[in-house]
């Protein structure tokens, strides 16, 4: 089970592989977003059969009855997730600026590199700890990128025109909670927007999304603990990083050194003047 995108609804995920396993026809409850990374897999959906080869992200209705089974003597291996369709209802109402229900995919089978990309990154997410804010960001790119480009239910946006003050408290929340693993429900609930345009409306203002300014402040405050001399791995501690590790592959990539060294180099600076 992954975080869903509404607070208490967790995302059933799968990841499998099957060589001569063949799906009798069944339904779920929820939808289907299936991304195949080796072979292909062939199966019935909405009165036809397809085909996913590698890379080709399967999309199943909520109720939709469907099977699988092998195209290709190697089987197939893939990874799923299965949200429900209230996970998606929350989305979509979002994105629309409207009650419109959840969406419907006429597609069995969509080639759409940067869905499929976003799905790489969330179960490279999933396969370590990370960060919360990063991962729900994410998941709601998958899964708004599937209604805008790929439902039958989109209808075009309606503007929105940025809420500075509205944002500066977000940005004061986040800088006022650095230590925390917050969510994008907990920020869209202080901003009273919809995730996908606080991520939106947020990176338009401050030239990042939430979870990349998080990273950042969290480096900033990381350096000023540094200096006042207090160990890398309670630093971590401190700035909300999972471990020293984490710490120092965020710094790094921040300030192109490692804190430990950061830290020596500080202790030069002070001893030459």
């Amino acid at each position: 089970m992954v975080p869903g995108p509404s607070a208490g609804q967790d995302i059933e995920m799968v990841e499998a592989q099957y060589r001569t396993h063949t799906f009798a026809r069944h339904v779920h409850e929820t939808y289907t977003i299936g991304l195949v990374e080796t072979g292909a897999q062939r199966f019935y959906r909405t009165g036809a059969q397809h085909i996913a080869a590698r890379d080709g992200i399967i999309l199943v209705n909520a109720d939709d009855v469907h099977t699988g089974e092998a195209e290709t003597e190697g089987g197939w291996a893939y990874r799923a997730i299965y949200p429900l369709p209230d996970h998606f209802e929350r989305v979509c109402n979002g994105l629309l600026c409207g009650d419109r229900g959840a969406p419907y995919f006429p597609e069995a089978v969509v080639e759409d590199a940067q869905i499929a990309a976003q799905l790489r990154l969330f179960y490279e997410l999933l396969d370590s700890p990370s960060n919360r804010l990063l991962l729900d960001t994410v998941l709601y790119a998958i899964l708004s990128g599937l209604v805008l480009r790929h439902s039958r239910t989109r209808k075009p946006l309606q503007p929105r025109r940025p809420d500075k003050p509205v944002l500066q408290r977000v940005r004061s929340y986040l800088m006022d909670h650095l230590e925390q693993n917050l969510t994008l429900d907990e920020l869209s609930t202080v901003a009273q927007l919809s995730p996908y345009h606080l991520v939106r409306q947020f990176k338009a203002e401050f030239g990042l999304p939430p979870h990349a300014f998080q990273v950042q402040a969290r480096v900033i405050r990381a350096k000023a603990l540094l200096k006042d001399g207090l160990s890398p791995a309670t630093v971590a501690v401190a700035c909300g990083f999972h471990d020293q590790s984490h710490l120092t592959h965020n710094f790094k990539r921040c300030m192109g050194t490692t804190p430990a060294r950061y830290q020596k180099a500080l202790s030069k600076t002070v001893q030459a003047g």
